[in-house]
């Protein structure tokens, strides 16, 4: 029963220090984090910055290119936000069969259009399904080197 509390005691302690300190050498417990108010806005979501596995620098390129092509006038800071998908929508819609809004949200449609210009390109050879899983992302990523 020693050797159990002893390694209780210890683990305790390991997760204590790993937290950020130690409240005593005994037991201890940290207090419950304060729950957190989740807000649900068609404000806040496109501002998100979606760069779908890109550095910054590789960002900047995309940057770059959308302000030489497709009138984004932006910051070129490395991150993809809603100004710099409105840019790439447009051009997903002229060329790759982007038929939604023009509203910087990258969803399914989004992806599933930018999947076709990745593929078209040679970069991608998986599904066009909408989703930015790892191939989509990998293909991205080349693709952005290459601007």
């Amino acid at each position: 029963m020693r050797a159990i509390t002893k390694a209780l005691v210890g683990v305790t302690t390991a997760v204590g220090i790993a937290a950020g300190g130690v409240v005593t050498a005994g037991t201890a417990t940290a207090a419950p984090a304060p729950a957190q108010e989740h807000v649900v806005s068609a404000d806040v979501a496109p501002l998100a910055v979606v760069n779908l596995g890109l550095t910054r620098e590789e960002a900047r390129k995309v940057q770059r290119w959308l302000a030489t092509h497709w009138n984004y006038n932006g910051a070129i800071d490395g991150y993809l936000g809603t100004g710099s998908w409105k840019a790439f929508q447009r051009c997903l819609a002229k060329y790759w069969d982007y038929n939604d809004e023009i509203d910087g949200i990258v969803g399914p449609n989004t992806i599933k259009a930018l999947q076709r210009l990745l593929r078209a390109n040679g970069y991608y050879s998986g599904a066009i399904d909408g989703i930015a899983g790892d191939g989509t992302r990998a293909a991205f990523k080349v693709w952005a080197n290459k601007l």
